[in-house]
């Protein structure tokens, strides 16, 4: 029988010195973790006009990234290469916005006129709510005992209230747009030597190989997935033009380029295209059945993209939980508006990538144990040491 030796009382004294040491450190980075999570979306609210366009210049130089480097590996230098980069987003993004925005306008200016045909689609639905209220109306005015009070209107400003807040904030937008591109451009520009820097300053080779391995990781993610949903979001706003032009909608390129950048924005994107080409269509067409078949076609059209298109061609390797996709949805979207929803997957992928190789927080080793990190790898190691002591 093996008697285990007691250890001596100072050297014990010690150990819960430096366990009581060790938790107290681990208990504040915890709190310091949460101040920082609970005060950083306030700061990136508030300063919005600076970390909006730096976080979109730096998610589109990662997805450029593979641009970069086929150009390099053809002996492209690396300004020129990072410039091409550059002028061929900038190309891509004007023929959208033209293709885009100059049919809106034409949209916007006619709907003033286009109200009274609105209002004549509408007035079947319009008459039954209206019955449906005055049965209500009735029915609560037999029960209640006493009056019902009217609800009362609050004035709505005026239209152009917006315009003016338009034309004050455009040219702050004119020097946001100027600066993103001057980031991407030196981001691009320097990604060789930020990569190679990064790399040879760790301290070891496995620290150097982690750092080289998770930077490789956030590209191919990040580039792949924002790739494949382009090429997605592209054939689905194709698909709905030539289904709109074969059904006589004015201006289907519009609303097919209008469905392909919704399209970006999981679960709310597609809700918000399919109301507006009802309101299109309602716009258009006398009849309120064909009217609303813009919308029809296009929540059909999702559907398939949704459900068959792109879990083929992303696969599992690209998948997020949806949970985190809601999330990180409602959380960017209330710090940045619509330009951050339109963000919220990419970065998404690119914290969970880098969250991945460095290990989560894990909450309940640090209430009930000593752990403070859990890493993938972790179970691996368990399983192999499992195992081996099976086979011993």
């Amino acid at each position: 029988m093996t008697v285990t030796p007691e250890l001596h009382p100072h050297r014990e004294h010690h150990h819960r010195v430096d366990w009581h040491r060790d938790r107290l450190l681990a208990a504040l980075t915890l709190i310091a973790g949460v101040g920082l999570l609970l005060g950083l979306p306030f700061a990136l609210r508030a300063g919005a006009e600076f970390f909006l366009p730096v976080t979109a210049a730096i998610v589109i130089a990662i997805a450029m990234v593979p641009w970069l480097e086929w150009l390099q590996r053809r002996r492209v230098p690396a300004a020129m290469a990072a410039f091409l980069c550059v002028l061929l987003f900038l190309v891509v993004m004007n023929i959208v916005l033209v293709s885009i925005v100059v049919p809106a306008a034409e949209w916007f200016r006619v709907l003033p006129e286009r109200i009274g045909l609105i209002q004549a689609n509408l007035a079947p639905v319009i008459d039954f709510y209206s019955n449906l209220q005055r049965f209500i109306d009735q029915s609560i005015a037999m029960l209640a005992t006493g009056p019902v009070a009217a609800a009362r209107a609050e004035a709505v400003s005026a239209p152009s209230s917006l315009i003016d807040l338009v034309a004050t904030s455009a040219p702050y937008a004119l020097i946001q747009m100027f600066f993103a591109l001057l980031l991407i451009f030196f981001f691009l520009a320097g990604w060789t030597r930020l990569r190679e820097r990064t790399i040879t300053s760790r301290g070891s080779f496995d620290g150097a190989m982690a750092t080289a391995r998770v930077i490789q990781n956030v590209v191919d993610a990040t580039s792949a997935y924002l790739g494949t949903i382009t090429l997605i979001n592209l054939g689905l706003g194709l698909a709905m033009a030539l289904a709109l032009y074969v059904i006589g909608m004015p201006s289907p390129l519009m609303w097919g380029g209008i469905v392909a950048i919704l399209n970006y924005i999981p679960y709310l994107g597609p809700i918000l295209a399919a109301l507006l080409l009802a309101m299109g269509g309602l716009m258009t067409f006398s009849d309120i059945w064909w009217a609303l078949l813009p919308a029809a076609i296009q929540i059909l059209f999702h559907t398939l993209e949704a459900n068959f298109v792109t879990p083929l061609v992303v696969g599992r390797k690209l998948t997020v939980n949806p949970l985190l996709i809601l999330i990180s949805l409602s959380f960017w979207g209330w710090v940045w508006g619509t330009p951050g929803a339109l963000l919220a997957v990419p970065l998404l992928i690119i914290i969970r990538t880098v969250i991945g190789a460095a290990g989560t927080p894990d909450i309940a080793g640090f209430l009930f144990e000593e752990g403070t990190l859990t890493h993938p790898d972790d179970e691996d190691f368990d399983e192999d040491e499992k195992s081996s002591s099976a086979t011993a």
